[in-house]
């Protein structure tokens, strides 16, 4: 069966031809009760045969479904086909007294044989009708012989012709059958190759916009929303580049592209007012005239140059990696000479000031070793830390004295609130990492915050079965979609003057422990309001013995 919403045209023709069924039937149902209303006397039997007729043509008509064409035999031929011939055969074997012919009507059936069915269908149909006419001819032969012939090469004649309508027609609805044939897999073709098309664009990390000559974007991918700042929610399907100003030099590119000059690289900045600014790459093509009108469509392809510039410092680090082993020697040998000289230099020193920057210089020269055997430990890709350097941590007492001498160096008391809710959870972790962990993410949080009070929040939280987390939040500005993809990416940062380690190595070094880290944009309250921010939080490994004893409630650092 072909389609049952009646879409194809072989559909529509079935439809055509029950309709004209039923109407013909009414046709002669109504045309035997006039002749019986004007004094021209009809049997009840002919009346009940044409009411028999029109009942049946409608039931097929509302419970039967088309066929496919060229079928040599379907059970649905003998209430259509079938049932005409009987029924025109019937009405042809009248009595002479009847003055209608109804030979033109057994052209209906030979039609839809040659239509709906197959070739020896069409041709056997016409054949059933002529002999029916041969036979009908010879059976009302009278005496005039000369008559007689006449109605005999009448009904050869005919006969002849219907044979030849069938065949035409059965060959011109094989053509229509396979040109449709074609149509739809090349309909069906097109779709699948639209779904792919639409699929792979959506999916681009490219930025790509389909402009015409009125400067009207057709088509824009979710990466090009993202790269022109508007909210693919907000902003209508087909929007001009005329609607922000930021987008005029992308109006600009597209005339040269209209004027036959493809730009091949174009370095823009869009400046937004509500964000920060983009740096993309351009490149356009022109597409051939479309249509009968000749419109021509501008393709940009809109490349982000700060997730480029990211992929290129990530190639560095594997370069870096090559000679990490060489550098961390030339490091580590003045580290040692720095070392023992001020280990030599204190020993001598006997003022407190003075001692206190021995110290200092102690401590850093130590935070600056551990800093380089984490780097080669990266660039090594090293899997998880022995056993030997896996610790048990009270994670509430940990975080509260790196908290407390991150808030001495920096002077940060009124900034930073630290509330710690997980007095007797230990977790897996290094001190030394956790530390550098903790530092890392409260600079980042510093260089972005305000200077309200509580602008800094650090606290800890344990889930019930589940891991332990850690969360520094800060009331900084929302990150760029583009920031926020590779933000725990080597080297990538959205300022030149930071290395973008940092948080690399943060996930490193969780992932050494079984830890993980994250970001998310969340609120929190800040002097009686809800001011929204942005989170980092580190879910640990929970130690499966000893209990700390540590407790401490919200606290401000004096």
């Amino acid at each position: 069966m072909v389609e049952s919403d009646g879409a194809t045209g072989f559909a529509r023709l079935w439809t055509a031809f029950m309709s004209a069924r039923i109407l013909i039937g009414l046709a002669i149902l109504g045309l035997h009760l006039s002749l019986h209303l004007l004094g021209r006397p009809t049997s009840g039997w002919l009346l009940a045969w044409c009411g028999a007729y029109v009942v049946l043509a409608a039931a097929v008509r509302l419970l039967g479904k088309p066929s496919l064409p060229g079928r040599p035999f379907d059970p649905q031929w003998l209430p259509t086909v079938g049932v005409d011939l009987v029924f025109f055969a019937v009405l042809q074997l009248q009595p002479a007294t009847q003055p209608i012919n109804y030979t033109p009507l057994l052209a209906l059936p030979v039609l839809m044989a040659a239509i709906m069915g197959s070739r020896p269908l069409a041709l056997g149909t016409a054949a059933l009708v002529t002999l029916m006419l041969l036979g009908h001819a010879a059976w009302t032969m009278g005496d005039a012989a000369v008559a007689s012939a006449a109605d005999m090469g009448q009904a050869g004649l005919t006969g002849a012709g219907l044979l030849l309508l069938a065949f035409l027609t059965n060959q011109m609805a094989a053509r229509l059958a396979r040109e449709e044939s074609i149509a739809r897999g090349n309909r069906i073709e097109a779709q699948v190759q639209a779904l792919v098309n639409n699929l792979v664009v959506e999916s681009l990390p490219d930025g790509v916009l389909v402009v015409d000559s009125n400067y009207l974007v057709r088509t824009a991918n979710p990466a090009a929303h993202v790269m022109l700042g508007s909210d693919e929610e907000v902003t209508p399907h087909v929007f001009s580049l005329r609607d922000n100003p930021a987008w005029l030099q992308l109006m600009h590119i597209a005339q040269l592209t209209f004027a036959d000059s493809p730009v091949d690289a174009a370095d823009v900045i869009l400046h937004h007012e509500d964000r920060m600014t983009s740096r993309l790459q351009v490149r356009t093509q022109r597409t051939p005239p479309i249509g009968d009108g000749g419109i021509s469509l501008c393709v940009m392809f809109l490349q982000d140059l700060r997730e480029a510039e990211a992929r290129l410092r990530t190639e560095k680090l594997a370069a870096m990696g090559r000679m990490s082993a060489a550098v961390a020697h030339e490091i580590r040998n003045p580290l040692a000479a720095i070392s023992q000289a001020n280990a030599l230099l204190d020993e001598d020193l006997v003022q407190p000031a003075q001692r206190r920057l021995t110290t200092m210089v102690r401590q850093n020269a130590e935070r600056l070793q551990h800093i380089v055997e984490d780097v080669l430990d990266i660039a090594r890709a090293q899997g998880q830390a022995d056993a030997a350097e896996m610790h048990t941590l009270a994670l509430d007492a940990e975080t509260a004295a790196f908290c407390g001498e991150w808030v001495q160096q920096h002077g940060a008391t009124p900034r930073v609130r630290v509330a710690l809710n997980t007095p007797e959870v230990q977790v897996q972790f290094a001190r030394e990492h956790l530390r550098r962990i903790l530092v890392n993410l409260l600079d980042n949080a510093a260089r972005y915050a305000s200077e309200r009070a509580g602008a800094i929040q650090v606290a800890t939280h344990a889930v019930r079965h589940g891991p332990a987390v850690l969360t520094v939040w800060s009331d900084g500005a929302a990150m760029e979609p583009a920031v926020r993809r590779h933000l725990f990416e080597p080297f990538f940062s959205s300022e030149s003057r930071s290395s973008g380690l940092g948080l690399f190595i943060c996930r490193e070094l969780c992932e050494r422990h079984g830890a993980s880290v994250g970001y998310e944009r969340t609120s929190r309250e800040q002097n009686g309001q809800i001011v929204e921010g942005n989170e980092f939080f580190v879910s640990f490994r929970r130690a499966h013995s000893g209990h700390s004893t540590f407790n401490l409630e919200d606290t401000q650092f004096p």
